[in-house]
């Protein structure tokens, strides 16, 4: 529950104006936390000019004074950074250590989620590579066998992947140890679960912002959450709970390439109103 030391409040009332569940109330100039439509969402916390509210529900050791040189970014460099990301597909031979995935792991922690839920998990995918592989491109040729097999008016979009996935089964099943079309040889993967989806995805976002921050480089596999949906197989190898569905799939290492510039793109889609 959220927790307020009566000694500590000065009865400001920002953490009044400033929860949206409208749990707290000032009472004889002092802030009294009901707690019973409070989501935790720690926004109390946040704002007590005086460090007046606790949980004790979370770690209270992981909360961090705000401190301008440490918490602020440069929008310029931000969205430079933001520009300079690539999709990699080309990684060296080299393990990512364990505290660089932990701090990716971190970022997506601290992502927000819908009313604060905190429903992501993460699935580290290291020794497991190969059978995670295996069974994705199975299953990706299967998906796409079928598609080719009754080409629809619904379905064609997806004839050239249906094509590619066949394609990468045939080249798989010929030299199983050869260049792999699917994780490009990284040496691990994070598979970012979430009972709502969105939350997922949000959190990949940070993730991939930490990944790159820390000289790594990072792909999206689409072609992995295809193949992993309503896929028993896949969720039994991962461990993936019930109620839990894939939201990305990020395959992370340490690039075999350098990039010297950012990329132009498409003008932006803007309406004014």
């Amino acid at each position: 529950m959220m927790i307020v030391n009566e000694e500590k409040c000065i009865g400001c009332g920002l953490c009044v104006k400033d929860c949206f569940p409208k749990d707290i109330e000032l009472i004889d100039k002092k802030a009294k936390i009901n707690n019973v439509t409070c989501f935790k969402c720690g926004h109390c916390i946040a704002v007590c000019p005086t460090d007046a509210v606790t949980t004790d529900e979370f770690d209270m050791s992981e909360v961090i004074e705000y401190d301008k040189e440490k918490f602020q970014v440069d929008p310029n460099n931000l969205l430079n950074f933001i520009k300079f990301r690539r999709s990699i597909r080309q990684f060296k031979d080299k393990e990512v250590e364990e505290e660089k995935l932990s701090k990716i792991i971190e970022a997506g922690r601290f992502t927000e989620t819908a009313a604060n839920m905190q429903d992501v998990s993460y699935i580290v995918v290291r020794e497991g590579l190969q059978e995670l592989r295996r069974l994705t491109l199975e299953t990706l040729n299967d998906i796409g066998n079928k598609i080719l097999s009754n080409i629809t008016p619904e379905n064609i979009i997806y004839v050239k992947y249906a094509k590619l996935w066949v394609k990468m089964y045939e080249k798989y099943k010929e030299n199983p140890d050869k260049e792999d079309e699917l994780f490009f040889n990284a040496p691990a993967v994070i598979v970012v679960t979430a009972n709502f989806q969105i939350n997922g995805v949000l959190a990949s976002s940070n993730m991939e912002l930490m990944t790159n921050a820390l000289d790594l480089g990072a792909l999206f596999s689409g072609f992995f959450v295809r193949a992993a949906e309503g896929n028993k197989k896949i969720r039994e190898l991962l461990g993936i709970k019930e109620g839990k569905e894939v939201a990305t799939c990020m395959i992370i290492g340490y690039p075999d390439i350098k990039y010297k510039r950012t990329v132009p793109r498409k003008s932006p889609k803007i309406s004014w109103k």
